[in-house]
């Protein structure tokens, strides 16, 4: 087995084989540094961030509400069982390579009973080993067909976007960040289901839904009492945006709406989570409750010079549905104050 470091690269420059941006799978880099290669993982954008804040955190700070594997390591020292191992291997035999889309996570386990070993998903091993301080190992002969050279100190370097590796200066190439199918058209893609509702643990993950057709997109309680609250939102990198006011706008409908509802717009770190830290550096322009046809709403606020991202959609905290058409992210409009 060889032993790997996990090594996390800025959420802009990853270029995975399947096209995903800033919101659909994030790099990390499984690197030998002994024998200087390296393998490249792409994770879902939850498992990538909360991965982040686990590696970035300082040593001795409390535990992050919301992290379920930092329950379930609690949880197996209090009974005597010990991380051992975090083995990230393909998902089957049929599939040799290491894949971000297939791979997988075998935890090794030292018990009362001997050694044991928990296959789980590769984002929730990583986080496990990282809470658990145990190795992360990628079989041999998995490393000689997935691993690529890496000439060096930048293990990154092999799987960056083109124009993340040309040199500055050169302004022809400077990447932008624009909002992406805002009509829906092609289902949610770029849109991300988050909120508070997630950090009440396992019980309440499916409290709420979502859906798009028509140009619509939909965010609803999916049961009678749901926890928490809700966002469906899109996340841009704020560069084009930094020091300037923004207005984001669309039409609303609801429906059965006890709590509250409506538009959500934010600004923050690219690992802050949605409607968590960003709470008060964003806004929102809420519905009344109950029912409501179509009705524009907006929301401008200031970017801080600092801001990493913004993030814009709707919110839903309670009973209820809330539909969105007809989306927009722009600097303020003619008449609005910068």
């Amino acid at each position: 087995m060889t032993i790997v470091r996990i090594v996390i690269a800025d959420p802009r420059t990853g270029s995975p084989p399947d096209g995903g941006a800033v919101n659909g799978r994030q790099l990390i880099v499984l690197a030998d540094d002994t024998g200087h290669r390296a393998v490249p993982l792409w994770l879902p954008g939850l498992d990538f961030k909360l991965l982040w804040w686990l590696l970035d955190r300082p040593a001795g700070d409390a535990v992050l509400a919301g992290v379920l594997e930092e329950t379930a390591a609690g949880l197996l020292h209090a009974a005597g069982v010990g991380v051992t191992a975090v083995d990230i291997e393909p998902a089957g035999e049929d599939v040799p390579e290491l894949r971000s889309d297939t791979a997988a996570a075998r935890v090794e386990l030292a018990t009362a009973a001997g050694t044991r070993h928990v296959t789980v998903s590769a984002g929730y091993g990583l986080k496990l080993a990282v809470v658990a301080g145990a190795p992360v190992r990628v079989a041999d002969e998995v490393m000689d067909r997935s691993a690529v050279p890496v000439r060096g100190e930048d293990v990154h370097a092999p799987f960056l976007l083109p124009s993340a590796v040309r040199p500055p200066g050169d302004p022809g190439q400077r990447q932008s960040f624009e909002p992406r199918n805002m009509a829906f058209t092609d289902g949610l893609d770029r849109w991300e289901l988050a909120g508070s509702f997630l950090a009440a643990g396992r019980p309440h993950w499916q409290d709420y839904s979502r859906a798009a057709a028509d140009g619509t997109a939909v965010l609803a309680s999916a049961v009678p009492e749901p926890s928490g609250s809700a966002v469906l939102f899109q996340e841009i990198y704020a560069d084009d945006y930094r020091g300037r006011t923004v207005t984001f706008r669309g039409q609303l409908r609801t429906a059965g709406v006890v709590g509250q509802a409506g538009l959500h717009l934010a600004a923050g770190r690219p690992v802050d989570p949605p409607g968590g830290q960003l709470r008060d550096r964003g806004g929102g322009s809420l519905t009344a409750p109950g029912s409501s046809d179509w009705t524009w709403h907006e929301v401008t606020m200031p970017v801080p010079g600092d801001a990493g991202v913004i993030r814009f959609g709707i919110s839903l905290a309670g009973r209820g549905r809330i539909e969105l058409r007809d989306p927009e992210l722009s600097p303020a409009r003619p008449g609005t104050r910068e």
